[in-house]
This record gives structure tokens, C-alpha cells and sequence, in this order.
């Protein structure tokens, strides 16, 4: 057991942590404590969980039944079968009911017998995603590509597509037949080239394809000052930004569903949607600001106005407000893949 002394040493060291901008979560994680453990310590409570006297269950298996369980699922014809099978074909062939599933589950585990079977791969826990904070443009961007349909059947198209995650604004986009990374090369240098950010540092965020991380890439990259950042394998959360914006590509009235006749017809399509999306939509996540008036810095100004408005409208009609008028404060830094002390914040 922890001593009174060390407790006291790891709340001080978990409220320095802290005064220096550290999380709660991720110092006690550091520590092996929960966070509820810290509030207890810190209060000066002590953990008498260890000591507290826990009756067996009225419903807990008796030592002859969980050895009855066990027996059962040694034996020959059931020992390869999960309990999710023992049960039924108990049931079925022997008439017996020796425990559930679930008690089934819990003894093979605490035996050490509970184990991956057959020749999937067993499941794993993927870690926590790539987190990124933008303060403001052009400091994470988040990229992808997706297909795009032809009128011949069995061939498509690849739309490259780059989004500033803080302004929402595409900062890159372009079509190509195929997808390799001098593609990949030739869109990103052009939007570090188009929004002047040639060795200024920035965040690229993409999934994980080849495309995105062959060494052709990772030299333009270099090059260029960005640093690299990818999702987690089979996680097309953690690429939400682009993934939003694919789909409001294809799902715009005129998106040709059909396909496209060639690649020239493509790329015409798709600067007639970034001029739209980049000058005339107003962007839900960002006020209902376009994401260029956003990424210009004009978006407090905008915001501002409307507030104005709505005042003036309120001190004429009071009877029409219950409560305070619609927010219209600017949007400030944005998350790529939030943690729930990050995604509380926002909420609040």
C-alpha cells in the first residue's frame, strides 16, 4: 500500500504537473492511479478499499460448480468450442445446465484459458488517435483521396482533396487517374506554394495508404518544413475533417452520380466546388461563415455586425427573446481528434 507520505508527494506532484498545463487524466495515467484516487488523496481521505470485507454473492458458482464448469469445458468435443456453444449442446445432448455463458467467460479467464481462437487476428486496442490543436490558418491541414466514377465502367478517377482544419477552407485540391505519391507531391507542394507557406511550419495531417507515406512523400515533406501525421490504422474517425468534406462534395445537386467523361470534365467540376465551398457556403462548424472569409481573418468582423443586428432587433421586440440572442462569437482554436477534457471545453 501507499504510504500517507507518498500520497502526499504525488498530489504535489500531480498539481505542479498541472499548474505547468498538463492534463488530470494523462498524469495520473503517468502515475498508475485513477483520477478519482487523486480528489481522494487530495482531500486527505484515505483508501480503505483494500481493507473492506466483500461477502461472496448470493448467486456466485460454488467451488464444486465452477470445478463442474471447468470439467465440461475440457472435455473432449467441447474444449475448442467458445461457451457461447458449450451451453446449447449441454442443454441439448446432456440436459444440463451447469452455468451462463458469461460465468462460463469468467472462469476460463481467471484460469488463463481465455484466449484468441482461430486464424483472424485478435482484436486490439488501437491507442490514442494523433491529436492536433489550430490556433488559426494554415497551422494543420488534413488531407485524403477519394474516388471519382467515370461513364466507363470498372474506371475511376482520384480526387485529391487538402483542408485547413481551422478555417475549413481547401487549401488543395486536383484530380488525377491514378494515386501515387508524386501525385500526392504535386497537390500538397502547389498549396504550400499558393498559400505562401514555403518553410513556415505546419501539420499535414493524412489516413494511413501508401500514398500518404511512401519516402517520395516524406521527401517532399521535408523539403517543405511540414511535419507528418497519420491516422490510426482501419480509423477513419481520426481523418474526420476530410471525410466531412467528401461528403458534401458527392452529395451536391449537381455531383454527376453517373461519372464523369474524362478527367478534363472532373477537374472543371471540381473548381467550379471549391469556389462554391471556399466563397459562397456558409460553414455550420464556423459561425455560418465562409471558410475564406475565416481563413482571411474576416470572420470577427462579420460576426460582430450580426450581433449588432440582433441587438437592435432585441431592444425593439424584447417580448421576442426569452433569453439571450444567438451566439455569434467567433469560433476559436480547433481540435483534430479532441480528448473528452478538450471536446468538454467546446461543449461548455
Amino acid at each position: 500500500m501507499i504510504s500517507a507520505l507518498d500520497r502526499k508527494q504525488a498530489v504535489e506532484l500531480i498539481d505542479e504537473a498541472r499548474a505547468a498545463g498538463a492534463r488530470l487524466k494523462a498524469v495520473c495515467t503517468e502515475l498508475g492511479i485513477g483520477m478519482n484516487t487523486y480528489r481522494r488523496w487530495a482531500k486527505g481521505g484515505e483508501d480503505r478499499r483494500p481493507l473492506v470485507d466483500r461477502p461472496v454473492p448470493p448467486n456466485a458458482l460454488t467451488p464444486m460448480e465452477r470445478a463442474l464448469a471447468l470439467e465440461w469445458l475440457h472435455a473432449t468435443g467441447y474444449a475448442s468450442l467458445p461457451p457461447g456453444q458449450v451451453v446449447p449442446r449441454l442443454l441439448d445432448e446432456h440436459g444440463l445446465y451447469v452455468a451462463s455463458e458469461s460465468s462460463m467467460y469468467r472462469i476460463l479467464h481467471a484460469e488463463g484459458e481465455q484466449h484468441h481462437r482461430g486464424r483472424s487476428a485478435a482484436p486490439r486496442k488501437l491507442g490514442e488517435p494523433r491529436r492536433h490543436c489550430a490556433h488559426g490558418p494554415n497551422e494543420v491541414w488534413s488531407w485524403d483521396v477519394s474516388y471519382l466514377p467515370t461513364r466507363v465502367r470498372g474506371q475511376h478517377l482520384y480526387l485529391y482533396m487538402i483542408i485547413d482544419v481551422f478555417s475549413r477552407k481547401i487549401v488543395g485540391a486536383d484530380v488525377f487517374d491514378a494515386e501515387n505519391m508524386a501525385n500526392s507531391s504535386t497537390v500538397i507542394e502547389r498549396a504550400v506554394l499558393r498559400e505562401q507557406l514555403l518553410h513556415r511550419p505546419l501539420i499535414l495531417h493524412a489516413d494511413n495508404g501508401s500514398p500518404m507515406k511512401g519516402s517520395t512523400l516524406h521527401v517532399t515533406l521535408e523539403r517543405l518544413d511540414i511535419t507528418p501525421s497519420h491516422s490510426r490504422p482501419r480509423a477513419s474517425d481520426d481523418n474526420a475533417f476530410s471525410e466531412a468534406l467528401f461528403r458534401t462534395c458527392k452529395y451536391r445537386p449537381d455531383y454527376p452520380a453517373t461519372g464523369f467523361d474524362g478527367i478534363e470534365e472532373a477537374r472543371q467540376w471540381l473548381l467550379a466546388f471549391v469556389r462554391w465551398y471556399n466563397e459562397e457556403h456558409r460553414h455550420s462548424a464556423i459561425r455560418f461563415v465562409t471558410p475564406a472569409q475565416r481563413h482571411a481573418g474576416e470572420d470577427a468582423a462579420i460576426l460582430e455586425r450580426r450581433h449588432e443586428i440582433y441587438q437592435r432587433k432585441r431592444a425593439e421586440h424584447p417580448q421576442r427573446w426569452s433569453g439571450s440572442t444567438r451566439n455569434w462569437e467567433p469560433v476559436g482554436k480547433v481540435w483534430l481528434n479532441p480528448d473528452d477534457d478538450a471536446k468538454r471545453l467546446e461543449a461548455a
